[in-house]
């Protein structure tokens, strides 16, 4: 088996080759064939969908996006939430009423993004699929790195549905004769070498062993069950953790520091396909049960139902399930019944990495520390930006995204600058995240801090309010009495501190949750400002407060919550905001250019 580093070198090389295939088809028709028939993107609710639509747009237009292929936005139904699974089957009637029967004769990427990354705010206002990520000229989003990613499939591929989310980066290599191919009928699942503690937050494969070797680059074969973010012991008990080279079952623990070091792993999932048979089944399934009142999983509960070792028994347990409702026992069980023979085919990428960039601390380990992507996706330190000769920048493992940096300004170590506007002397702490902000005035902001700027339109007016927290901080911790607030921490102090320091009183009114479940998403702490600049000061005074103990009142501000901000934003004027700085760029390269 290669070393470590001569894998990673294959995959950086196989990586640099799809994102110059794709690169060649930006801004042109594909031939048939080539590209995805339909690209779809879910979203949870129509303020989202309506900026994800715009982005599409203004993407179409700069050409970065290959033409010919369909783009849709396809909004989940009002009422409670339906997960990804869920939106899958939404997505299959939404293609049925646009297309009619034409739809079954499509190859279609299925990207979902529905979620409002209360783990990584910064993409709360514009989707995780509109992530900005450190390399590209101008910057590539994840949309594009994921096309990238998947260019090879679309020629390999019968008519059917690849399904994905809008967080992870699946990096791999192959032998130059070995293909990817999604021409089976039923599910085909993409399958991962991973650590076993992975395995725990992740959908792990048994394969079956009699048609499974563990060599080579890439190796079909068929799961015989399908176990949902199983514990350790599980994946021993079902024969899913295998040795490197071989698919024995082991029974002996051993030290799982680096996946790529240790002989023994366990198979993960990332993004799977299913044919246009099964895709049918399950639109019908759809229509029968009318209004789905419970959050369905799209890998959990469909692909737990397949393979011949599963089972029923999973449809009862509900451990990992955020909100159980009282219909889901149900909807689980008649899928299983529905797709119970249906078999799972697994290609086994052997050289492969799974990246998940869901959380603030994943976002900076992996942009900022994580040698190992930096070097397979060419990661950079200054991507698309400008940064003053005069500006006391950079440590090597800061990151600057589309953003412009003025003289004097310093960028602490392990930090993200996204789309903002950094200036002079700002100081800016280590491990910290700062999206679409206008830093005019001297300031030094601390490190592990989180910083990002909204534009919202309230009674036609448009104003800015910028939230900030630490990047520790747990936005989804929720508490159901308002005694209880005491126990959600703001930058490591308890949030009845801080609402003494500014001024903010506890009564019902401080959350702007319907519910009675409250926590620092729903929390009315943060100022409207009449402009950027100014709500990032208010902010900034705000946690200064907290960080010195010292009070800073909030009276006269109107205070949202950041549930309120995403309600209230205005994407035209945060796109319109980038795309000055981008402009700004743009001129500056080409008059360095034509100087040249």
């Amino acid at each position: 088996m290669p070393a470590a580093g001569e894998r990673s070198a294959a995959r950086r090389e196989a990586t640099a080759r799809r994102l110059a295939r794709f690169a060649a088809l930006r801004g042109r028709a594909a031939r048939p064939g080539e590209f995805w028939d339909v690209v779809a993107v879910t979203a949870a609710d129509a303020a989202q969908a309506l900026a994800y639509r715009q982005q599409l747009a203004e993407k179409l237009s700069r050409k970065e996006l290959p033409l010919g292929a369909r783009y849709h936005v396809f909004v989940d139904p009002p009422g409670p939430k339906i997960g990804n699974g869920g939106s899958t089957l939404h997505v299959l009637r939404c293609l049925e009423d646009l297309y009619g029967d034409k739809w079954t004769s499509f190859i279609v990427l299925l990207i979902h993004s529905g979620g409002y990354s209360q783990r990584l705010p910064n993409a709360s206002a514009l989707g995780k699929i509109f992530t900005a990520l450190p390399f590209g000229d101008p910057v590539y989003q994840m949309l594009e790195l994921k096309l990238a990613m998947y260019i090879d499939f679309p020629s390999h591929m019968k008519p059917g549905i690849l399904i994905t989310c809008s967080d992870d980066i699946e990096l791999y290599s192959t032998e130059v004769t070995e293909t990817v191919t999604f021409d089976k009928p039923g599910f085909t699942a993409l399958a991962h070498p991973s650590e076993l503690t992975v395995g725990t937050t992740h959908g792990v494969f048994v394969l079956d062993a009699s048609s499974f070797s563990g060599k080579g680059g890439l190796e079909y074969t068929s799961c015989h069950h399908f176990l949902h973010k199983p514990d350790i012991e599980t994946m021993r008990q079902r024969g899913a953790v295998c040795v490197r080279g071989s698919c024995s079952q082991l029974s002996s623990y051993g030290d799982h520091r680096d996946s790529e070091m240790v002989s023994e792993c366990v198979y993960t999932d990332s993004i799977f396909y299913m044919d246009h048979s099964i895709a049918k089944k399950l639109l019908i399934f759809y229509k029968q049960m009318g209004t789905l009142c419970c959050e369905i999983d799209a890998y959990g509960d469909f692909l737990q139902a397949l393979g011949p070792g599963a089972t029923q028994d999973y449809t009862k347990n509900t451990s990992n399930v955020t909100k159980e409702e009282s219909q889901l026992v149900e909807v689980r069980q008649k899928l299983c019944s529905l797709l119970k023979g249906t078999t799972l085919n697994v290609i086994v990428l052997n050289n492969s990495k799974f990246y998940h960039i869901g959380t603030t601390q994943e976002y900076l380990f992996h942009f900022t520390s994580d040698s190992k992507l930096k070097f397979e996706l060419d990661l950079l330190s200054v991507a698309f930006s400008i940064i003053s000769d005069k500006a006391e920048t950079l440590d090597q493992s800061a990151s600057i995204i589309q953003s412009i940096l003025e003289p004097g300004c310093f960028i602490g170590p392990g930090s993200v600058i996204e789309y903002s506007r950094i200036g002079p002397e700002v100081s800016v702490g280590k491990n910290s995240i700062i999206s679409g902000s206008y830093i005019n005035s001297k300031v030094d902001i601390p490190s592990n801090c989180f910083l990002s700027s909204l534009s919202i339109k309230i009674h036609d007016q448009v104003k800015y309010v910028s939230m900030v927290f630490s990047v520790e901080d747990n936005l989804k911790k929720t508490v159901k009495l308002l005694s209880d607030i005491r126990s959600l921490q703001f930058f490591g102090v308890s949030l009845l501190e801080c609402l003494n320091l500014w001024g903010v009183k506890v009564s019902d009114q401080l959350f702007s949750s319907e519910n009675t479940c409250w926590g620092l998403w729903t929390a009315r702490i943060f100022p409207v400002c009449s402009t950027l600049s100014e709500s990032v000061r208010m902010s900034l005074k705000m946690l200064n407060s907290v960080q010195h103990m010292s009070p800073f009142k909030l009276n006269g501000f109107k205070l949202l919550s950041v549930e309120e901000m995403l309600t209230f934003k205005d994407v035209k004027d945060m796109l319109k905001f980038r795309k000055q700085i981008y402009d700004e760029i743009y001129l500056q390269r080409r008059k360095e250019k034509f100087d040249l």
